[in-house]
């Protein structure tokens, strides 16, 4: 935690000193008032300012995008972070030179855990539950594309041959694509069977 000592003539004087030395604005930090102010003898002699603590409290989205830079750093990556927000939550697109690659991993499995564990990072310093979704190149969109098309023709199959089909094991983000994407299919049907993180998705026949 961040912490200043700053003064000025009044307490306001002294909070406005110390906000404009940490650059943030007044519901970022945490005020301990340390010295009134005092006018002196005859206001003149011996008059004191007042002085404050200012502890800075951390931003929870900028601690996660923080600690997201680490990680790429000890694996020598040197990234940018987008951050915008949506419906979902707080969404961080990862962008930079060097293989990103790494941080996405096997169909998102490096992706997804340090999704899991920014999202920790974020709310040790949140009052409020946050969901942060982070992608790297675009990897979310393209994933789902790869998705929506895979649960089509693996629809087609079913009708085709009358047998359910069963998916390779996926992380409960990836099943939804599924279900969403054959909910209205007029002639199959989808459910998830199995147990974290073995839990698959079921293609089968409309009865």
């Amino acid at each position: 935690m961040k912490k200043i000592v700053a003064s000025g003539k009044t307490i306001d004087d002294a909070v406005r000193n110390g906000l404009t030395q940490l650059q943030v604005t007044e519901d970022r930090v945490k005020k301990i008032v340390l010295e009134q102010p005092t006018k002196g003898f005859l206001g003149l002699f011996g008059a004191k300012e007042a002085k404050v603590e200012l502890e800075l409290i951390p931003d929870p989205v900028l601690e996660a995008e923080q600690f997201l830079r680490e990680v790429a750093s000890t694996m020598g990556l040197q990234v940018n972070i987008d951050r915008k927000h949506t419906r979902e939550g707080t969404f961080l697109a990862v962008s930079g030179s060097g293989d990103l690659g790494m941080l996405i991993g096997r169909r998102g499995q490096t992706l997804d855990a340090l999704q899991y564990l920014v999202n920790i990072v974020a709310n040790r310093y949140s009052n409020s539950h946050l969901r942060i979704v982070l992608d790297a190149e675009d990897f979310r969109e393209r994933r789902r594309k790869t998705l929506e098309d895979l649960s089509e023709r693996l629809a087609g199959r079913v009708i085709r041959t009358r047998k359910e089909v069963i998916l390779e094991p996926m992380s409960p983000h990836e099943r939804k694509v599924i279900h969403s994407q054959l909910q209205n299919h007029p002639k199959v049907k989808t459910f998830s069977k199995g147990d974290e993180p073995n839990r698959r998705v079921v293609i089968a026949l409309r009865q």
